[in-house]
């Protein structure tokens, strides 16, 4: 009988011509991802299987042909949903080209733009949004291909600017997934969320944790900022966020450690400065977010 699961691999990559974003295209059988955030608006296409995740504190699950969209900055988790496990395409859309492409919708300057938790099932969307990785991915190949071609007849790496063989084409796509889903499932971030009266609190002990990620830091330390007793900043912290403090900065030294690995700084130097015991805590954490280990993340 044949085996019809998915397999555990994984792609990351990046475009000129949707600056600042990551990309994945990649399946899921084993791997299983906890509780994290992305800077970026995560915007999946489920291509195959499905995929279950836990989001603002209930679970889900997105099928093939759904549309998963998580907000920047929320938590969530992601895992198989039945025995054959899941594929998917990825875009992680920086948050100014977003809100920038909402605003020019609009004609006039708009709040963030936020999406509710229920998983989008659009199959026409889902086809647009399939369509515009489909056609970044070819571009960035194309790129990569003439790149190494380049370099070994002895001439000077393509520019990074190099156009693919329509790029006009992979942008008015990339644009008309992206215009699509803000249309129909946009709504402003003030709408969506509700601030209470705590909010300011943990903002502050959020900027305590991240003054300084590579310095040890106390539970007594972090509550005496805000007033408050160990356990009361703790609890505090922990309902607004969905974490205590300890698991947040830990997402944040990953999310910081991005930068310098792109620039090509050692595994080993990036989980010494972003505040690691060593590389072998910093591996195991960064593939449980990020589903490779960071040397394949950064050679990708």
């Amino acid at each position: 009988m044949t085996d019809s699961r998915f397999r555990d691999r994984v792609r990351y990559w990046r475009t000129p011509l949707l600056p600042g974003a990551d990309l994945v295209t990649a399946e899921y059988h084993e791997h299983t991802f906890a509780p994290h955030w992305h800077d970026a608006y995560t915007i999946p296409v489920i291509e195959g299987g499905a995929e279950c995740f836990r989001y603002r504190g209930t679970q889900h699950v997105a099928a093939t042909g759904s549309v998963p969209v998580i907000n920047p900055g929320e938590l969530h988790t992601g895992s198989r949903a039945d025995e054959e496990g899941w594929r998917y395409r990825v875009m992680y859309v920086p948050v100014d080209f977003l809100h920038e492409l909402a605003g020019e919708i609009a004609g006039r300057a708009q709040p963030l733009p936020w999406f509710d938790a229920e998983v989008i099932h659009d199959p026409d969307l889902a086809r647009r949004l399939s369509r515009a990785h489909r056609l970044l991915e070819a571009d960035a190949n194309w790129r990569r291909a003439a790149a190494a071609a380049q370099t070994v007849a002895g001439a000077s790496p393509a520019s990074p600017s190099a156009p693919c063989a329509d790029p006009l084409a992979v942008e008015d796509s990339l644009l008309d997934a992206l215009s699509t889903l803000l249309t129909r499932y946009g709504r402003t971030r003030e709408a969506a969320l509700g601030h209470g009266p705590n909010d300011a609190r943990v903002e502050t002990m959020k900027a305590r944790l991240a003054a300084d990620l590579a310095t040890p830091l106390r539970v007594a330390d972090l509550a005496q900022t805000v007033g408050l007793s160990p356990f009361h900043a703790t609890r505090l912290f922990t309902q607004a966020t969905g974490l205590p403090p300890h698991a947040w900065r830990t997402q944040l030294r990953l999310q910081r450690a991005l930068a310098p690995l792109r620039e090509g700084a050692t595994v080993a130097d990036v989980a010494a400065a972003s505040g690691f015991t060593d590389q072998s805590h910093f591996t195991r954490h960064f593939r449980r977010m990020f589903g490779v280990p960071p040397g394949r993340w950064q050679s990708s």
